[in-house]
């Protein structure tokens, strides 16, 4: 959806950019929440949450070498993505709101943006990825 929405000169709003507060930080393998928690009652969105631990990982890096938050990591790389206009933040609390709003001073290095782009990569699904590289490694990843 991204190259046609670059082709035609559109923008993407990003809904739910944090997956719910999944990806504020959270959440962890270590920490996986409370039973009352909303995340952990009820998942929505649902989230691949061994991948998304992946990415809270780097994540955490970036925001710890930073002296920020997991969650102005994450709201920072989405607005660092060519597509994307902006993000529809769902703050409850005026803190949480001051907080999102703080990604918009982010500018993340090349290296950030690598390592975060290189762990959320999602895998080429059929019929795309036979035209999305000309590695064979990947084609051959994904062909059992």
């Amino acid at each position: 959806m991204i190259p046609v929405l670059q082709d035609q000169k559109m923008g993407l709003f990003v809904w739910s950019p944090l997956a719910g507060g999944f990806l504020t930080g959270k959440y962890t393998r270590e920490n996986r929440g409370s039973a009352d928690d909303r995340h952990t009652k009820f998942a929505f969105p649902p989230v691949d949450t061994e991948k998304g631990y992946a990415i809270i990982d780097v994540l955490q890096d970036i925001a710890a070498a930073r002296e920020t938050t997991v969650a102005r990591i994450a709201l920072a790389w989405l607005l660092n993505q060519p597509a994307v206009t902006s993000v529809i933040v769902g703050a409850k609390r005026p803190e949480q709101l001051e907080d999102n709003l703080a990604a918009s001073g982010i500018i993340l290095t090349e290296d950030e943006l690598t390592r975060l782009d290189e762990v959320s990569r999602l895998p080429y699904e059929y019929p795309a990825w036979p035209f999305m590289e000309e590695d064979e490694s990947i084609i051959r990843k994904h062909v059992k």
